[in-house]
């Protein structure tokens, strides 16, 4: 369920999608997914004018926070001496053809070696690069994360219900009502200290669900500069 809608702030004016959510109950969330590009999350119940409300009185942090959002990364080609972003660094690619019947993907020393099935050309070589390296990226996910979920939990005090890895298009993560917790196969891109505060962030929805000063102070428990690395996260979406 989603409305459209336009703020004007001084002489500049401002797109804006309403995202609502049965799931959020008294707060919206703003979000500056790339120049000229805002969405908000907001309740159900939560009048137009409310939200437009709010935008307006927040207009000068929306369009600072414009000006220093990410460009969108360039389409990859999955070709010798691109890279990827592994764990907050940059692994270069060694690309070669071989008789496999697969893509393969070695990664040792920080570098991704990866064997194309040489028959493969084009838009099926392209389609094979991603999904491979897709994969790639859920199993390390799915090693990676749990233990520390385990061990930002135990700082916490809360237990979830399982961790899962998902593709999920506009969030690095969520937590559901039951207490699933599902992380985006991407989070695996970003830095230790930003996967801590992704992990931090969905478990304190398992004691506090709104973004209120009470959960803000419990997610500070395990991350007491929350604040930066947030911001940090958001910079990094688009790219």
């Amino acid at each position: 369920m989603t409305e459209q809608g336009e703020v004007r702030f001084g002489d500049t004016r401002f797109a804006y999608e309403i995202v609502r959510s049965p799931r959020r109950h008294k707060t919206i969330e703003i979000t500056v997914d790339e120049p000229g590009k805002v969405t908000v999350a907001a309740p159900v119940e939560m009048p137009s004018d409310s939200v437009e409300a709010t935008l307006r009185r927040r207009a000068g942090w929306i369009l600072r926070h414009a000006n220093t959002v990410a460009a969108p990364a360039a389409p990859r080609r999955f070709v010798s001496g691109e890279s990827l972003p592994y764990l907050g660094r940059s692994v270069r690619l060694e690309v070669r053809p071989s008789e496999s019947a697969r893509v393969n993907i070695h990664f040792h020393h920080w570098q991704f070696d990866v064997e194309v099935p040489r028959q493969l050309e084009g838009e099926a070589r392209h389609n094979a690069l991603r999904a491979a390296f897709e994969c790639w990226y859920r199993e390390r996910a799915a090693l990676k994360l749990p233990p520390r979920v385990v061990r930002i939990a135990q700082l916490l005090g809360v237990t979830p219900a399982a961790v899962l890895v998902r593709d999920q298009q506009r969030r690095w993560a969520s937590c559901a009502p039951d207490g699933t917790l599902r992380f985006n196969w991407r989070a695996l891109m970003v830095a230790p200290a930003l996967l801590d505060y992704l992990v931090a962030h969905e478990l304190a929805h398992l004691r506090v669900r709104s973004h209120n000063a009470e959960y803000w102070a419990f997610v500070g428990q395990a991350v007491p500069d929350y604040r930066l690395r947030r911001q940090r996260l958001r910079e990094l979406g688009p790219s």
